[in-house]
Protein backbone atom coordinates (compact mmCIF):
# COMPACT_ATOMS: atom_id res chain seq x y z
CA UNK A 1 0.00 0.00 0.00
CA UNK A 2 1.11 3.40 -0.86
CA UNK A 3 -0.34 6.79 0.57
CA UNK A 4 0.79 10.16 -1.59
CA UNK A 5 0.36 13.68 -0.48
CA UNK A 6 1.28 16.41 -2.62
CA UNK A 7 2.18 20.10 -1.60
CA UNK A 8 4.11 23.38 -3.44
CA UNK A 9 0.95 24.02 -5.63
CA UNK A 10 0.17 28.15 -4.99
CA UNK A 11 -0.83 31.01 -7.18
CA UNK A 12 2.25 32.34 -9.36
CA UNK A 13 2.59 35.08 -12.08
CA UNK A 14 2.67 33.88 -15.50
CA UNK A 15 6.56 33.19 -16.44
CA UNK A 16 7.36 32.10 -12.77
CA UNK A 17 8.24 28.96 -11.30
CA UNK A 18 6.97 26.13 -8.54
CA UNK A 19 8.46 23.21 -7.80
CA UNK A 20 5.35 20.36 -6.54
CA UNK A 21 6.79 17.22 -3.85
CA UNK A 22 4.76 14.15 -3.54
CA UNK A 23 6.04 12.12 -0.58
CA UNK A 24 4.78 8.71 -0.34
CA UNK A 25 4.78 6.41 2.30
CA UNK A 26 5.41 2.96 2.20
CA UNK A 27 9.07 0.68 2.18
CA UNK A 28 8.54 -0.05 -1.81
CA UNK A 29 8.42 3.49 -3.25
CA UNK A 30 11.95 3.14 -4.50
CA UNK A 31 10.53 0.57 -6.69
CA UNK A 32 7.70 2.59 -7.94
CA UNK A 33 6.94 4.18 -11.20
CA UNK A 34 5.78 7.93 -10.86
CA UNK A 35 3.52 10.05 -12.33
CA UNK A 36 2.16 13.65 -12.60
CA UNK A 37 -1.01 14.51 -13.82
CA UNK A 38 -3.27 17.60 -13.93
CA UNK A 39 -6.82 18.26 -14.38
CA UNK A 40 -9.19 21.44 -15.03
CA UNK A 41 -13.12 21.33 -14.43
CA UNK A 42 -14.38 19.44 -16.95
CA UNK A 43 -11.70 17.88 -18.58
CA UNK A 44 -10.11 14.72 -18.18
CA UNK A 45 -7.22 14.34 -16.09
CA UNK A 46 -3.79 14.54 -18.23
CA UNK A 47 -0.63 12.78 -17.65
CA UNK A 48 2.68 15.79 -17.60
CA UNK A 49 5.23 13.33 -16.61
CA UNK A 50 6.35 9.76 -15.70
CA UNK A 51 9.23 8.46 -14.09
CA UNK A 52 9.99 4.78 -13.52
CA UNK A 53 11.38 3.56 -10.18
CA UNK A 54 15.16 4.81 -11.34
CA UNK A 55 14.82 8.04 -13.00
CA UNK A 56 16.37 6.27 -15.87
CA UNK A 57 13.21 6.71 -17.77
CA UNK A 58 10.78 9.57 -18.28
CA UNK A 59 8.52 10.98 -20.09
CA UNK A 60 6.58 14.18 -20.71
CA UNK A 61 3.95 15.43 -22.42
CA UNK A 62 4.26 17.99 -25.37
CA UNK A 63 3.02 20.90 -24.08
CA UNK A 64 5.38 20.73 -20.90
CA UNK A 65 8.64 19.53 -22.68
CA UNK A 66 11.35 21.96 -21.57
CA UNK A 67 9.00 23.98 -19.50
CA UNK A 68 8.63 21.23 -16.74
CA UNK A 69 11.44 18.34 -15.10
CA UNK A 70 10.18 15.40 -13.11
CA UNK A 71 13.04 14.05 -10.73
CA UNK A 72 12.78 11.43 -7.50
CA UNK A 73 14.95 10.77 -4.35
CA UNK A 74 14.05 7.43 -3.47
CA UNK A 75 15.79 7.76 0.04
CA UNK A 76 13.45 10.53 0.79
CA UNK A 77 10.33 8.98 -0.70
CA UNK A 78 9.67 11.92 -2.67
CA UNK A 79 8.79 12.69 -6.07
CA UNK A 80 9.11 16.57 -7.62
CA UNK A 81 7.82 18.77 -10.28
CA UNK A 82 9.94 21.40 -11.32
CA UNK A 83 7.29 23.67 -13.02
CA UNK A 84 9.48 26.63 -14.94
CA UNK A 85 8.02 29.63 -17.16
CA UNK A 86 4.90 28.39 -16.18
CA UNK A 87 2.01 29.91 -18.45
CA UNK A 88 -1.84 30.65 -17.54
CA UNK A 89 -2.99 27.41 -19.28
CA UNK A 90 -0.89 25.48 -16.85
CA UNK A 91 -3.61 26.06 -14.43
CA UNK A 92 -5.18 22.93 -12.73
CA UNK A 93 -4.81 20.58 -9.59
CA UNK A 94 -1.79 18.42 -10.04
CA UNK A 95 -2.20 14.76 -9.03
CA UNK A 96 1.16 12.76 -8.61
CA UNK A 97 0.34 8.56 -8.76
CA UNK A 98 2.02 5.19 -8.37
CA UNK A 99 2.38 2.21 -9.35
CA UNK A 100 4.38 -1.32 -9.17
CA UNK A 101 5.37 -1.29 -12.98
CA UNK A 102 6.62 1.69 -15.28
CA UNK A 103 4.57 2.33 -18.49
CA UNK A 104 5.35 5.23 -20.14
CA UNK A 105 3.01 7.67 -21.92
CA UNK A 106 -0.52 7.88 -22.01
CA UNK A 107 -3.02 5.64 -21.45
CA UNK A 108 -1.13 3.97 -18.65
CA UNK A 109 -3.08 3.02 -15.64
CA UNK A 110 -2.03 3.94 -11.80
CA UNK A 111 -3.30 2.03 -8.51
CA UNK A 112 -2.28 5.12 -6.06
CA UNK A 113 -3.27 8.44 -6.61
CA UNK A 114 -2.78 11.17 -3.96
CA UNK A 115 -5.46 14.44 -3.05
CA UNK A 116 -3.83 16.59 -5.42
CA UNK A 117 -2.35 20.24 -5.23
CA UNK A 118 -4.07 23.40 -6.99
CA UNK A 119 -1.56 25.26 -8.94
CA UNK A 120 -3.10 28.53 -10.40
CA UNK A 121 -0.93 30.90 -12.82
CA UNK A 122 -2.13 34.21 -13.39
CA UNK A 123 -1.56 36.17 -16.56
Amino acid sequence: QVQLVESGGGLVQAGGSLRLSCAASGRTFSSYAMGWFRQTPGKERDLVADINWSGGRRYYADSVKGRFTISRDNAKNTVYLQMNSLKPEDTAVYYCAADPYYCSGNGCSYGYWGQGTHVTVSS
